[in-house]
């Protein structure tokens, strides 16, 4: 992947400058392993990212890819155990906030209260919540992006075709029963690493 087009190139508030270096390496990543990014990085300084279908570890290294190929400033949701491990300062660079999924700690509340006080916020999620497939996802990145009042930005990583897109906003109605469906339909035509049943 060489200059990302005009439209994929996110807001001056939510890009991070990584140095030459960190671009280059995102860049030529997604050009050997033969991914491109489609679809266009919406105006604004405040998301919820959803990242689908979840079904493989290798999903990490292309979403940092990707993050590096457009210098974007990113914070992610992790497991407490990757944060438990000599590569914990590396996580935490990248942006990630270690979650204990054993714990009830009020998770939904704090992220709403972190995008009520930062003027630019991009919170990128995987709402599977576990790469085996789920028929209904969980619902804490629609909870968090009602509770914000922000859009969600859906984002595909396709196999099949070896694209990353950044699909339309989608703006919750804070009904869950009426959202959830609509949200999931628009990674239907999606494929991931692992196939599961109905792709």
């Amino acid at each position: 992947m060489q200059q990302p087009p005009e439209a994929l190139i996110p807001p001056a508030s939510l890009r991070q400058d990584r140095g030459g270096l960190g671009r280059t390496l995102g860049r030529a990543y997604l050009h050997l392993a033969g991914w491109r990014i489609e679809g266009a990085f919406p105006q604004g300084s405040k998301f919820v990212a959803i990242v689908a279908p979840h079904t493989s570890n290798w999903d990490f290294p292309l979403g940092i890819a990707v993050v590096f190929a457009l210098e974007l400033r990113v914070s992610w949701l992790g497991k407490h155990s990757l944060f438990n491990t000599p590569l914990k300062g590396f996580f935490r660079w990248l942006g990630g906030i270690p979650v204990d999924r054993r714990a009830s700690h009020g998770v939904v509340g704090a992220c709403v209260k972190a995008f009520e006080a930062a003027p630019a916020l991009l919170l990128a999620l995987a709402p599977e919540g576990t790469r085996k497939g789920v028929s209904r996802w969980k619902s804490g990145f629609h909870a968090i992006a009602a509770g914000a009042g922000v859009p969600i930005l859906p984002v595909a990583f396709d196999y099949r075709d070896h694209v990353v897109r950044l699909l339309p906003l989608f703006r919750p109605s804070g009904n869950l029963d009426l959202d959830l469906p609509q949200i999931q339909a628009l990674f239907s035509h999606t494929h991931g690493l692992r196939e599961r049943p109905g792709q």
